[in-house]
């Protein structure tokens, strides 16, 4: 009875270590990488779904991976992932029945995805999924690509929205209808604020209306489309343009410290035009009265681009005033005053300011009467 006992039990053994052996399983596979070659120490992650349950190995120089000791009947996620980046992965993987290699091939993974990124693509642009790919996507993935589609649906009514009160906004200024400009323009800003175009042109739009008008109606278009520019370079604070129109308002606004700090951003942001914005510097220099300030502007004009003609001219006009009368009639120009009016006629000989340079080196090159006679004296006399 012992022997038949002891017998019974080494098969009862037999049995429980064969049981036991049977509920563990192994995954593996091979790597290959988009130039069709093995992948060596490609991070192969293996993640149990059904159970918590994670395990991590790596490719070897053939680009095989193998891992044992896998629970039986698991359900797993299993991902490459190289230099950080996961570049593939197969998911509910099972480890029943007979185990079959998971092999990987990177090639044909970026053509699938490729494949279905185009199809997906398509779906939103039509906003209509199609048959087989609503069977290849899981719950999630339709969720999200129909929220995709109405997300655009949304996008593209807002857009033509948007650019309808733009253009018509265009299209009010190239006829001077600043009223109508700045609604639609507005309207435009309201659609979407992110729009720097919009604010920039509702800015001139602002100052156009602005022209011709005095008192309150004048400050609150000047003061609106300060606002508006200050929003166009919020949006955009390299925009020299913006810098430019921004400080010729406030020069109308009179805010002329402001205005010279945002014309040198602008020359700053954009050197190759750097004279144009200290000419216009010196131009609302010249009408508020600042006649030394204007000469320093149009003189930085000239030394950013020595070929502007009209710089050379203002330049001139703005150091007429610093000429020296003597005594006996005879005027002496300021250093650089007759240079500058020749360099005008030398860069322009039938320009604009041709002819005022001529007569203002004519006027330099003689004596101005100081002493004048009274007509009617003689009359009196008698």
């Amino acid at each position: 009875m012992k022997v038949r006992n002891i017998a019974l039990a080494i098969a009862g053994m037999s049995i429980l270590a064969f049981t036991s052996l049977a509920q563990v399983a192994t995954i593996e596979g091979d790597v290959k990488g988009p130039d069709g070659k093995p992948v060596q120490n490609a991070v192969v992650k293996i993640e149990r779904t059904d159970i918590k349950g994670h395990w991590d190995t790596k490719t070897n120089k053939k680009g095989h991976y193998i891992y044992m000791g896998l629970p039986f009947g698991g359900t797993f996620n299993i991902s490459i992932v190289i230099d950080g980046k996961m570049v593939d992965s197969r998911n509910g993987y099972q480890t029943r029945g007979e185990q079959k290699p998971v092999d990987f091939d990177l090639k044909a993974a970026q053509q699938d995805r490729s494949a279905q990124q185009a199809a997906m693509q398509k779906a939103v642009e039509t906003g209509q999924i199609s048959d087989d790919m609503k069977r290849g996507l899981s719950a999630e993935q339709k969720a999200q690509m129909e929220k995709d589609i109405k997300d655009r649906a949304e996008k593209m009514k807002k857009n033509s929205a948007l650019n309808e009160a733009f253009n018509a906004g265009m299209t009010a200024m190239q006829g001077k209808q600043w009223d109508q400009a700045i609604t639609n323009f507005q309207k435009a800003g309201e659609i979407d604020p992110t729009q720097q175009a919009v604010w920039a042109n509702l800015g001139e739009a602002y100052v156009k209306n602005a022209e011709g008008k005095t008192g309150p109606d004048f400050d609150t278009n000047i003061t609106k489309s300060l606002e508006a520019y200050n929003k166009a370079i919020e949006l955009k604070p390299d925009d020299a343009a913006s810098h430019n129109n921004y400080a010729l308002a406030l020069g109308k606004a009179k805010k002329f410290p402001e205005m010279q700090a945002e014309l040198k951003k602008a020359a700053d942001l954009d050197p190759p035009n750097g004279g144009k914005y200290y000419y216009n510097l010196g131009a609302m220099l010249v009408n508020a009265g600042q006649n030394d300030a204007a000469s320093d502007a149009f003189k930085k004009a000239i030394e950013l681009t020595p070929t502007y003609a009209d710089a050379y001219y203002q330049y001139g006009v703005t150091l007429v005033s610093k000429a020296q009368i003597a005594a006996d009639g005879k005027v002496t120009p300021a250093p650089g005053t007759v240079e500058a009016f020749q360099k005008y006629l030398e860069l322009q000989p039938n320009g604009q300011f041709s002819q005022q340079s001529k007569d203002m080196l004519a006027t330099l090159g003689s004596s101005v009467e100081t002493k004048f006679t009274d007509p009617n004296a003689k009359k009196k006399k008698k």
